[in-house]
């Protein structure tokens, strides 16, 4: 079996707080990724950041006080041109998703994990690397066409490491 992970696609991320021009760039190449998966029978799933009003008060909030993916907001909301009907949507309240890695380590004959998503050098690492940890002889991937990271030159920085950890850049 093998999964498309897309990490953290939210309107946020894309055009809202903490949007990117790099970030929208990328919508069409993960909503094709997204399709030609699930015509290929890959399973795909989501990850979704979930922030409560407290934000502010937790260690992130304090380093990045910016508010953001607020539970219920629309800029925690999934990017409306990608089809989440069918998928399990994982929320989560840091940069990885110990929910998501329990489901990933149980599903039987998983072959591969592919991630995507947003950002490279914070959710999309975090959540690669976790299951890298829990799983190290799984094929892990990244698409770098279909990741941006906060900066350019973050979202490389971040690449080159998971590639010093045996994850697959493509």
């Amino acid at each position: 079996m093998k999964v498309l992970a897309v990490i953290d696609m939210q309107n946020d991320f894309i055009s809202g707080a903490l949007g990117t021009p790099e970030a929208k760039a990328i919508v069409p190449r993960v909503k094709e990724k997204i399709e030609a998966a699930r015509a290929s029978g890959v399973r795909v799933v989501f990850t979704r950041d979930t922030h409560t009003e407290e934000y502010l008060n937790t260690q992130e909030g304090r380093n990045l006080p910016v508010p953001h993916c607020l539970l219920g907001t629309d800029g925690w909301q999934i990017c409306g041109q990608l089809d989440v009907a069918d998928a399990a949507v994982f929320d989560k309240p840091g940069f990885g998703s110990p929910e998501l890695i329990r489901f990933l380590c149980m599903l039987p004959a998983l072959e591969e994990v592919e991630f995507i998503g947003l950002c490279t050098d914070i959710c999309v690492i975090t959540n690669a690397m976790m299951l890298k940890g829990a799983l190290p002889e799984l094929r892990v991937k990244v698409d770098a066409a279909c990741c941006a990271g906060v900066t350019p030159a973050s979202h490389e920085n971040a690449l080159e490491a998971m590639k010093m950890c045996q994850i697959g850049i493509i």
